[in-house]
């Protein structure tokens, strides 16, 4: 059983245009679509297309689309109440795959609403082999929210916490690496520019630009075994077309999938997750996870919208791996 917690669930509307974005002017879309979104959510999606068990936990009033998407997708959530409506979120995508998103802040949540929405993760986290914590944070909730969660998880469950993974961006996920190791998770998943911030916040000597992340998988190696070294478990980070490195307290390896037409990215990254996650939850060694994160993410940017790739669709044995020194 893997449980995610979206605290900032939306309904992720995506827009086809038929020519590259012309900004100041009008025109008509090829195709709109939507599904229901946020990060945790997206991992959730992929997942039930692969088969693996899962709950996905967030706000939400009963009848609010966010919910109704769920429940017509067939993803198993639990929902803390709330009366505002969740976000929406627009992609614009371009022919060539470029796509750009606009998103909401989404609605406020309260004290009492944060201190109720970790209760009922950590009621349906028992027995959970991993816990993801993904998204940004909406309104009124601190930035230290994922540590201060992982904290709660492992004092409450006795020794027996189950692994939690961050996947978020900005000031919640500097605040995965503040505060004492009880607080840190056991595996990160940023993007090269968030590794970049990360690898700066954690004393990293050499300050990389993403582009310069992207170019180089050996400085990307090298920065995410800083992150490491301040307490995190293993950092998977998505370089993109490059594919992406995963660094363990044990060693680092690079994988790259052959080029894919690329469609929409929206969710690659959280589909990338997910195909770790998969292959952990399956056993897999290190590198083969890393292997099916990129086959995951590979197949979901081939994908129009938002749409998550499920196992079968997915190319594990066109990813090479090369393993890469972390200092």
């Amino acid at each position: 059983m893997i449980v995610t917690l979206t605290a900032n669930p939306s309904l992720d509307r995506t827009v086809a245009l038929p020519s590259p974005l012309l900004r100041g002017e009008v025109q008509r879309a090829v195709s709109v679509s939507q599904e229901s979104g946020g990060k945790g959510v997206n991992v959730s999606r992929a997942l039930v297309a692969s088969g693996l068990e899962t709950v996905a936990v967030l706000p939400g009033g009963d009848s609010d689309p966010v919910l109704a998407g769920l429940r017509e997708s067939g993803v198993p959530f639990a929902a803390l109440p709330i009366h505002e409506p969740l976000r929406t979120n627009v992609a614009l995508t371009e022919p060539d795959g470029v796509t750009t998103k606009i998103n909401e802040p989404g609605p406020v949540l309260s004290e009492d609403q944060q201190e109720a929405l970790i209760g009922l993760l950590l009621e349906r986290s028992r027995g959970a082999s991993w816990v993801v914590l993904a998204g940004s944070l909406p309104p009124g909730v601190p930035a230290d929210f994922y540590a201060t969660v992982t904290r709660r998880l492992r004092s409450t469950n006795d020794g027996a916490a189950p692994r939690i993974a961050v996947d978020s961006s900005g000031a919640p996920l500097a605040a995965a690496l503040s505060g004492d190791a009880s607080g840190m998770p056991d595996l990160l998943k940023p993007n090269a520019e968030e590794l970049a911030e990360l690898a700066a916040a954690a004393g990293f000597a050499t300050a990389s630009t993403a582009d310069e992340l992207e170019a180089d998988p050996e400085a990307a190696a090298a920065a995410a075994a800083a992150v490491v070294r301040s307490g995190v478990g293993a950092v998977l980070a998505t370089l993109g077309s490059k594919g992406a490195v995963l660094v363990t307290s044990d060693g680092a390896w690079l994988a790259t999938h052959p080029p894919v037409k690329a469609v929409s990215t929206v969710g690659a990254g959280d589909s990338s997750l997910a195909g770790y996650l998969l292959a952990s939850s399956r056993g897999a060694a290190p590198a083969d996870c890393l292997r099916q994160a990129v086959a995951h993410g590979a197949a979901a940017a081939s994908l129009p919208g938002s749409t998550v790739p499920a196992v079968h669709q997915t190319t594990p044995d066109a990813v090479t791996i090369t393993a890469l020194r972390k200092d």
